[in-house]
């Protein structure tokens, strides 16, 4: 069941891409992020009052420290969804698991322990092997820069995803996790909007309006069913199971947008999905229980 819940909510994620794809062509970044907020607040604080579920926290700075690493994922995967083809902005945010296995070679390198580590750090080559094929020097600048700010997504995702696990550890119910996210992107997208600027409403298109609601519905959605499969103790299979979300973005992308990929591009995607897969199955090796890895 706990795998169910985790490709369920791959696919409101990837379909809450498709809106912020559509919102990014009249609204900037930060109005995204700050309307997704706002709206998952609203719908969360609707939830908890429906189940009852208190609202105070025995471990604040948890969800301060979950919160500012999401939101910071959650604004750069935004970013590259609005500059870069839909399928590649969300293979760039799913690198998470690639990256925490460098962060376990990492931490390995400096024990002096990197020789136990030989199948692991391989992975990791693979998955950088697989960027490289996906991000291909013939892409304009633009892009490039777009596709790096998409590896940061996946950087910020992969520490989010282990700090999602302790809160299910420290016993913090689903929908309070969801919650204060939603009240971190709120307040980071105000913020911005403060810095940045507020696009006028007679200039936005209604499709991009359209999709502000949706968006932060499905995010709120997508957040709960990770959370709810990550918080009941992670498995091997849901954590392989987010890799869903690529397949789902893809069709959309294809369907919705016809992007246009080249074959070397989706070579590196699969090849960034194995060595994510490889990634996982070797760190339940190395490390049990920290398979736990947010938009």
């Amino acid at each position: 069941m706990q795998a169910l819940w985790m490709v369920l909510g791959s696919f409101f994620f990837a379909t809450m891409a498709v809106g912020v794809k559509v919102a990014s062509g009249s609204f900037s970044t930060f109005e995204i992020v700050f309307y997704r907020g706002i709206v998952s607040l609203v719908f969360m604080t609707l939830v908890m009052r429906a189940r009852r579920t208190p609202f105070a926290t025995q471990v604040p700075m948890m969800h301060v420290w979950r919160s500012v690493l999401g939101v910071f994922s959650l604004g750069a995967w935004f970013y590259a969804i609005a500059h870069l083809p839909l399928a590649t902005a969300m293979t760039l945010n799913y690198m998470s698991g690639v990256w925490v296995a460098a962060f376990v070679v990492g931490g390995a390198v400096l024990y002096g322990q990197a020789h136990r580590q030989g199948p692991l750090m391989a992975t990791v080559l693979a998955g950088f092997a697989g960027v490289v094929m996906l991000l291909r020097p013939t892409l304009d600048h633009n892009q490039l820069f777009a596709g790096l700010v998409g590896l940061l997504s996946g950087i910020g995702a992969a520490l989010a995803y282990m700090q999602l696990t302790a809160l299910g550890k420290a016993g913090e119910p689903e929908g309070r996790t969801v919650f204060y996210f939603s009240v971190g992107a709120a307040v980071t997208g105000t913020i911005g909007i403060v810095f940045a600027g507020f696009t006028p409403w007679s200039s936005v298109s209604w499709q991009a309006a359209a999709w502000l609601v949706p968006i932060g519905v499905l995010a709120s959605l997508g957040q709960w069913c990770m959370t709810r499969a990550y918080s009941r103790g992670a498995t091997l299979l849901v954590a392989t199971m987010q890799y869903s979300g690529i397949v789902f973005a893809a069709f959309y992308s294809l369907l919705l947008f016809g992007d246009q990929i080249a074959p070397m591009g989706w070579a590196g995607m699969a090849v960034i999905v194995l060595s994510g897969l490889a990634a996982t199955v070797l760190r339940t090796r190395v490390l049990p229980g920290t398979m736990g890895e947010e938009h």
